[in-house]
């Protein structure tokens, strides 16, 4: 692609921005700063827990299209603890030709602790997406988080059978990498349905835990279980890192496995009993 088709193609749709800072002052966790531009934003925060800000993600236009930029930044503070979702999934849809995209930086200080709990993303048949979320921890700074992807939509007979789906996940401590997961995923090709690639299935997931994770591999496999027959669910025990990635059918059965290891990670990782967000109940 030429410089000038680039220009092109970054004009051609929305560019939504949000910066997020949060930190700690006496026993709460607040939102010190917050700026946007464009359709990516937060409205209020909450606080159902001690020393905790709950925070949800609001993306008005309900979908992203070709060419359509989103870029969220958030800083956690020494000692703020944060907690990060969103009340609906994303949707990356049809493209004529640019590639929707959405970059996601998370910065915690020493001390800090972040969870990353989103709803999944689906993407339509013939989106072209490619989106990355970087995680840059420093010190002893905690990280706990998952995001699930749903190719095309099962549900309504769908397949992911046109587009290109570009993904990344990088975990990093003190410019260290601890973690680097990357997926490139062109519609049709025999990745997409082998037995040595993702089978055919539609719903692909990941969690990552940092931090003092050691042995906490056979609670999670014990709390998950066994979900459904042809879903696949695995536990991978590093040395300061812990993965858990799903491959299956529906997204609501990668969303119960997830938070099944959640609920047994939260208390071990960050010393704290698990707590959803009230919008996982509506």
């Amino acid at each position: 692609m030429t410089a000038v088709a680039r220009v092109a193609e970054a004009e051609s749709g929305w560019l939504g921005t949000l910066t997020l800072g949060f930190e700690r002052r006496g026993e709460r966790s607040v939102l010190a700063e917050r700026r946007h531009r464009g359709p990516l934003l937060v409205q209020r925060t909450f606080h159902p827990e001690p020393g905790v800000c709950h925070v949800y993600l609001l993306h008005p236009p309900g979908g992203v299209v070709g060419g359509d930029r989103l870029r969220l930044q958030v800083r956690a503070a020494a000692r703020s603890g944060v907690l990060l979702t969103a009340p609906a999934a994303g949707k990356f849809y049809r493209s004529g030709g640019p590639t929707a995209s959405q970059a996601v930086r998370l910065e915690l200080e020493a001390g800090a602790a972040l969870e990353w709990l989103p709803q999944e993303n689906i993407v339509y048949d013939g989106a072209r997406v490619e989106s990355g979320t970087r995680v840059d921890l420093a010190g002893d700074a905690r990280f706990l988080g998952w995001e699930i992807t749903c190719l095309g939509r099962p549900a309504a007979g769908e397949a992911f059978a046109r587009g290109r789906l570009r993904q990344r996940l990088e975990l990093w401590r003190n410019g260290r990498p601890l973690y680097l997961e990357r997926l490139d995923l062109e519609a049709g090709t025999p990745f997409q349905s082998a037995a040595w690639g993702l089978r055919g299935a539609p719903v692909i997931g990941s969690l990552a835990a940092v931090g003092n994770v050691a042995g906490l591999d056979r609670s999670v496999r014990e709390a998950v279980g066994a979900d459904a027959p042809g879903d696949l669910f695995t536990v991978t025990q590093l040395e300061e890192v812990l993965v858990c990635r799903y491959l299956g059918g529906s997204t609501a059965r990668a969303r119960r496995c997830f938070e099944a290891a959640w609920r047994v990670l939260r208390p071990a990782l960050l010393g704290r009993p698990a707590c959803a967000p009230r919008i996982w109940n509506t």
